[in-house]
């Protein structure tokens, strides 16, 4: 029907008039109900949000102040939860609207329904101002894309308005038509949708009896295009329907390629599904990608169900990025990072899906294993809450004990660091360990680790180095590099750093580096940066300061790590005021101040970097008197994240107050 390009045409139109913006939501993709649906809403807005909050209060909260549009595409399987979603934000967020797409109202008391109708089409009889209709705009609009030098004539004018009724004005079907256009004249297309109409009108409406009128015109128009389509293709599309969001040529030929769609011919078979308007193609960064509208899917999946093959289907799925985690878990510690970052957020939407399937099915403890090996994607791409999400799922429905479980608890470490949660992270401490005695030495390491990142969180820093010193005292230099000893490394630095021992953290962080350049790792090497930018600042080396968080600045914000980010700026601001550059150090407080915003907890709530940032404002806003900071400061708030870090990476200064 066009509800979605409708919305965003006028979301587009409507935003100048909402000072904080408009915001697309996708809910399309997202099968988890409830449980997701904050998630989803949070991650299209400015937020990055690291505490221990619930999700919706965060979004909430975000919102309560603000003039924001927000839109809610594709709400139909999710009614109930977007209903009571929107009910509380609306209470909380005078200044807050949704535009939401739907096959059904919400059924709210103030909500204003929209009926959206087929696109007009000349009536009989009208042929002669059949130019002037939208149907038939849009349908020789689609059909010159398709057929290139076709045109509206006089010629053509008469079928082309006869074709626009048959399909009664759809925008989808019309342009499904277009595409056939290829092989066929208007007239010719007339006719076979006259005779495919009229075995679909005895043959088929029954099923359909609750639909509006004009459904059956969307059945003909779907329907005949799959009868065109080859035996291969509508199966491919019959099996691609099990992929949420996006997916890529790989994916689908793991996933749907069988004797009877060969791999081989995977390729070919969706570019043939592109030429038909059954897939829509999607280049970017990564590579080519495909999507499927949610009534194309849907007639997919009803043919999938048909043929017996939707259970089978969504177990390959889940299967196939069950394994991808299980290949990021073991590359991640590597110098691809940056490309496993940019393939993982593109797949987030199917990691989505199977880790949903894997919590419905519960077998062989695939949730837990799959959540468990997603940490990488929770805690290094900057997905911590919706982690911590799908790992207390996970931990909840399978309890028995088990190795995959001790990996899980392992896995909400880092995690519930990065949240502050030192009472979730003791509970799950103290089960880990004692379920990793049951196991081996893996298992055992998991606990190690899992029993540092308490010490780290508790601030005990002798306690944190001395368990730190036992976990580098083993042979892990000779073995395959894991997060196990580089996290060591840099909460045993960071502890140093923090008891005034910079030489003996100085010390170790030269082995941090070696060990990820050799490895070509950069998350945990810019970890270490910043926490040398710490011990160069108390050596009273601001150069060197200043280098070592501007190397750590570079990968955090390229990960999408906030808290990372976060603490580069500061130590940035600290090494400015420390050399003179007030203003700049003003800027780069504003800049810091509006990410910590975004992520709830300034600083991280880390005591020794909280202390030091009040030195460092004090010291900036007496060297430039209040005004002066202020200025500068602001300039830093309001300037766009992304604009100010690349002037920053760029060798910017801060621009004139």
């Amino acid at each position: 029907m066009g509800k979605t390009r409708l919305a965003g045409r006028a979301a587009g139109e409507l935003q100048p008039q909402f000072a904080d913006g408009a915001w697309w939501v996708s809910l399309s993709p997202l099968t988890g109900g409830w449980g997701v649906l904050p998630y989803a809403v949070g991650e299209a807005l400015p937020l990055a949000d690291q505490t221990t909050r619930p999700m919706l209060e965060v979004v909430a909260e975000y919102l309560a102040m603000r003039e924001t549009l927000l839109v809610w595409d594709t709400c139909e399987h999710l009614v109930e939860e977007c209903r009571e979603m929107a009910a509380m934000l609306l209470t909380i967020a005078p200044g807050l609207r949704i535009l939401a797409t739907s096959r059904r109202p919400l059924g709210m008391h103030l909500e204003e329904v929209l009926h959206l109708d087929p696109l007009p089409v000349p009536g009989e009889g009208a042929d002669g101002a059949a130019g002037e209709s939208d149907a038939v705009v849009l349908l020789a609009d689609r059909a010159a894309q398709a057929v290139p030098g076709f045109a509206l004539t006089d010629a053509n004018r008469a079928e082309l308005a006869a074709l626009c009724r048959r399909l009664e004005g759809l925008p989808l079907a019309l342009e499904l038509a277009a595409a056939r256009l290829r092989e066929l004249s208007v007239a010719e297309l007339n006719q076979r949708l006259e005779d495919r109409y009229t075995i679909l009108g005895n043959t088929e409406a029954a099923d359909y009896d609750a639909d509006p009128p004009w459904h059956q015109a969307l059945r003909t128009a779907i329907g005949w295009s799959h009868q065109l389509c080859t035996p291969a293709e509508r199966l491919l599309w019959a099996r691609l329907s099990v992929f949420a969001g996006t997916f890529n040529a790989e994916a689908a030929r793991e996933i749907c390629a069988d004797t009877l769609v060969p791999g081989e011919q995977v390729r070919s078979l969706l570019y043939a599904l592109v030429e038909k308007s059954i897939l829509i193609w999607e280049p970017t960064g990564m590579g080519e990608r495909y999507r499927m509208l949610d009534t194309i899917r849907e007639y997919g999946a009803h043919w999938l169900r048909g043929l017996g093959e939707d259970d089978a289907q969504r177990r390959r799925h889940r299967d196939h990025y069950l394994a991808l985690a299980r290949r990021g878990d073991a590359a991640w510690i590597g110098p691809d990072q940056f490309a496993w970052y940019d393939r993982m957020t593109a797949e987030r939407d199917n990691l989505r899906a199977a880790l949903e399937h894997c919590l419905s099915a519960s077998e062989d403890h695939l949730a837990l294993e799959m959540a468990a090996a997603l940490w990488f994607f929770w805690y290094g791409c900057g997905f911590v809450k919706e982690g911590r999400h799908y790992l207390d799922r996970a931990l909840a429905a399978d309890t028995a004990p088990s190795p995959a479980r001790v990996k899980a608890l392992y896995a909400c470490g880092p995690v519930l660091v990065y949240l502050g949660d030192l009472n979730a992270l003791e509970e799950r401490a103290v089960e880990c360990s004692a379920l990793a005695a049951r196991f081996g030495d893996t298992e055992r390491s998991y606990a190690a680790a899992t029993e540092l990142r308490v010490a780290a969180l508790r601030g005990e820093l002798a306690q944190t180095v001395a368990l730190a010193e036992a976990q580098l005292a083993t042979n892990w230099r000779d073995e395959p590099l894991t997060l196990i000893p580089l996290a060591a490394l840099v909460l045993c630095t960071h502890s140093l750093v923090a008891a005034g021992r910079f030489e003996e953290a100085v010390a170790w962080l030269d082995e941090l580096s070696a060990a990820c350049e050799r490895k070509g790792e950069r998350s945990m090497r810019a970890w270490g940066d910043f926490v040398r930018s710490q011990a160069e600042l108390a050596l009273g080396r601001f150069q060197q300061a200043h280098e070592h968080a501007r190397a750590a600045l570079m990968v955090k914000h390229r990960l999408r790590d906030g808290v990372g980010t976060g603490m580069a700026l500061e130590s940035m601001a600290r090494a400015a005021t420390a050399t003179g550059r007030h203003q700049d150090a003003a800027w780069l407080l504003g800049l810091a101040a509006q990410l910590w915003k975004t992520l709830g907890r300034p600083q991280a709530g880390v005591p020794p970097v909280v202390a030091a940032h009040q030195v460092c404002v004090r010291q900036t806003r007496e060297a430039l008197g209040p005004d002066a900071y202020q200025r500068a400061f602001d300039a830093g708030c309001t300037i766009n994240l992304d604009t100010g870090i690349a002037n920053i990476l760029n060798g910017a200064s801060a621009p004139p107050s």
